[in-house]
């Protein structure tokens, strides 16, 4: 059963994946975006790590693509957003990335087949255990990250106060 859902998230998250890509209609992407995010929750309930699949419906899939809609909403981009010609550098670059992306990433996933793949903690993924680790281990990281946000939403509501 296992295995049958994560083939059907699979093709999900890919498929909407490219058509965050391919499309042209920003309502569109972003509403394929929100069929992404709920794939990945979907791949975290696989794993057992429910607390961090409902953090990215919530957060994400719900937040996020909320906040996503409304300024393609309040922007109001017509077809002059996108133009005829251009980016010639990123029609080079983008190929020759690609295939150095996929090159290490075979390489990532050659090597972790050699490894020891064992079953996760009991706790893996719970409430507890993400909060001991991310208290203790990475309280540091934890705050430097709170003290960023702040200086950027400060940053935004000065731009903002400036602007009116």
């Amino acid at each position: 059963m296992q295995i049958a859902a994560f083939y059907v998230l699979a093709v999900l998250a890919v498929s909407s994946a490219i058509v965050v890509l391919t499309h042209r209609n920003e309502v569109i992407c972003a509403l394929a975006l929100a069929f992404n995010l709920a794939a990945i929750a979907g791949f975290y309930f696989l794993l057992g790590a429910q607390f961090i699949g409902f953090m990215q419906i919530i957060v994400y899939a719900g937040a996020i693509m909320v906040l996503i809609v409304f300024v393609i909403m309040l922007l109001n981009l017509g077809e002059e957003s996108y133009p005829e010609r251009g980016g010639s550098i990123q029609r080079w670059l983008a190929p020759g990335l690609s295939l150095a992306f996929a090159a290490v990433l075979a390489v990532v996933l050659w090597r972790s087949g050699e490894g020891d793949l064992s079953a996760p903690n009991v706790e893996f993924g719970t409430v507890g255990a993400l909060g001991r680790e991310l208290f203790t281990r990475y309280f540091y990281p934890f705050e430097v990250i709170s003290l960023l946000l702040v200086a950027a939403m400060i940053g935004a509501v000065l731009l903002a106060k400036r602007k009116l």
